[in-house]
Order: structure tokens, then sequence, then C-alpha cells
């Protein structure tokens, strides 16, 4: 697994791990009501995964672009869909987005390269 890849989630899990240790009634509740929200309903999961990418992108959270990108790239979402969904960030969240674009884009790149090894 690429570097960039393997750094983010090893990140990503020792600081969940941490902060659902500290046992916040709060905290906790939001974690699982952002695993349920994005769980199959009425959207399917590869849709849901899109919309929280452009949210994430507009609202301009690096980590949640990198944990959509990556979740959405299990789902079987293809480069042409998510440059589509981030055409549309892009356009929502205005210029200040394109620095955020640059990085998904390059994450994108280290999946790809990491799921043909």
């Amino acid at each position: 697994m690429s570097d960039i890849i393997q750094e983010f989630n090893d990140y990503r899990s020792k600081m969940n791990e941490k902060l659902l240790a500290d046992n916040n009634k709060i905290v906790k509740r939001i974690f699982n009501l952002d695993t349920n929200a994005y769980a199959p309903g009425a959207l399917d999961v590869k849709t849901k995964e899109l919309l929280g990418l452009v949210a994430s992108a507009v609202l301009r959270c690096d980590d949640c672009v990198k944990y959509h990108l990556e979740t959405s790239h299990k789902e079987g979402v293809t480069k042409e869909e998510m440059m589509e969904a981030m055409g549309i960030a892009t356009l929502v969240g205005g210029t200040i987005v394109i620095p955020h674009l640059r990085r998904a884009y390059e994450f994108w790149e280290a999946l790809e390269e990491a799921a043909a090894n």
C-alpha cells in the first residue's frame, strides 16, 4: 500500500481508538451516526460516498476527502465519476477548493496504484 494511504489510515485508526477509549457519549454517538449515515438505504453506498466526498471538498476537510476517496474507490467508483464529483465540488466551493482537488487527485492516484499492485 502506498505510504500516503498507509500513513492516513494508521493515523486515523490510532486517533479514533484514543477518542473512543475516552468514553465520551457525545463523540461515540456522532461516530455511530456517521457510520450509519453511509449504510445502504434509499441511496446506495457509492452515491452516499460521492455525496460525502463533495461535501467534504466544499468544506475543505482533507482528512474527510481522503476517507471518502478510499471508500468510494472500494465501492467501485471510477476515476471519471470521482472527477465529475470533484468538479461539482469545485464549482460549488469555488476556486479555494482547488488545492484540495490537487491533493484528492494525488490520493486517488495512490489508490489506483495500490490496487494495481
